[in-house]
């Protein structure tokens, strides 16, 4: 039981994480290969404050605020970039905050990460046991698709996805494109920032290597499997990723070649479901509705008067 536990407060957490990264990446077409940044700072912000005797909840909501804050720093710049730039620019950040994460031992402790995290806890309220703290994180990421899912059917998400499609003509219906994607980003690191929380004192232990470019690569395969700008697609996203390795565990395999054998397997699975499904499993569809023609009694007899002519 608590194996299915973990499982499902991991998928709440990658959830949070992916439909944050959608925000950016599939509403408003914005290639952010950072977001395991402002997981990272949420994570580190929250696992010190709470270490220093502050509350966990207010470590929580600093987690994201802080997160947002970089994310506003690092915005600001970088969308004056577009396409395969904005994306170097944003992995450029990735390296420097996990460049720092590893190098100022003074506050993370570098290499040696940080153990010892307290539990979340509300008002005297421990969330130590799993299935307690299952029931918050599916607390918070049902706000989280809540919050999302109000902007992107809002008129502002309809702005987002005009940038998406044609930043320019947004631009010249006289749209502020760099409010708009300064917005996008600090949301979408404000809730990364809470799942580095969430994770934070879930695991009770962080450290640099968690918060790699692999990680980011991990969410925008959640991403794009779900379907880039589908709500819903990155809550399947998540779930398929988080457990489609895990079945493979049980594989009677040596080993010696386990490892590899079952990343083998689930590269395979992910690129047949890519070669079927390159919109991702629910991703955003044009549906053509085709119009039948009205039965026309006349039509007949039209036919009839033009071939006796």
């Amino acid at each position: 039981m608590a194996y299915f536990e973990h499982i499902a407060i991991l998928i709440g957490i990658y959830t949070i994480l992916t439909i944050s990264l959608n925000l950016n990446i599939g509403f408003t077409g914005l290639i952010n290969l950072g977001h395991a940044a402002f997981y990272g700072i949420g994570a580190y912000t929250s696992a010190l404050l709470t270490m220093a005797g502050v509350p966990w909840f207010i470590s929580f909501l600093c987690a994201g605020v802080v997160a947002s804050i970089f994310g506003f720093l690092i915005s600001v710049p970088c969308l004056r970039l577009r396409g395969d730039y904005l994306a170097i620019a944003t992995l450029g950040f990735g390296e420097i905050i996990r460049a720092v994460m590893k190098n100022w031992v003074g506050l993370t402790r570098g290499p040696l990460g940080i153990p010892g995290i307290p539990k979340a806890n509300i008002l005297g309220m421990s969330f130590s046991d799993p299935i307690h703290f299952l029931i918050l994180v599916a607390i918070i990421a049902a706000i989280t698709l809540f919050i999302i899912n109000r902007i992107t059917k809002s008129p502002f998400g309809r702005v987002l996805r005009a940038i998406r499609e044609d930043d320019v003509a947004a631009q010249a219906l006289g749209k502020n494109l760099t409010y708009y994607k300064v917005c996008t980003v600090c949301v979408g690191a404000f809730f990364a920032g809470l799942a580095g929380s969430l994770y934070a004192h879930y695991i009770t232990f962080i450290d640099p290597t968690t918060f790699t470019l692999q990680e980011t690569i991990l969410m925008v395969s959640m991403v794009v499997l779900g379907g880039m700008g589908s709500v819903s697609g990155s809550v399947l996203g998540a779930a398929i990723i988080v457990i489609l390795p895990e079945p493979l565990r049980f594989l009677n395999m040596p080993s010696s070649i386990a490892a590899a054998m079952r990343q083998m397997i689930y590269a395979l699975i992910l690129i047949l479901l890519m070669l079927y499904k390159p919109e991702g499993i629910l991703g955003e569809k044009t549906f053509k509705i085709r119009r039948k023609s009205l039965w026309n009694p006349f039509k007949f007899l039209k036919g009839k008067l033009s071939g006796g002519t």
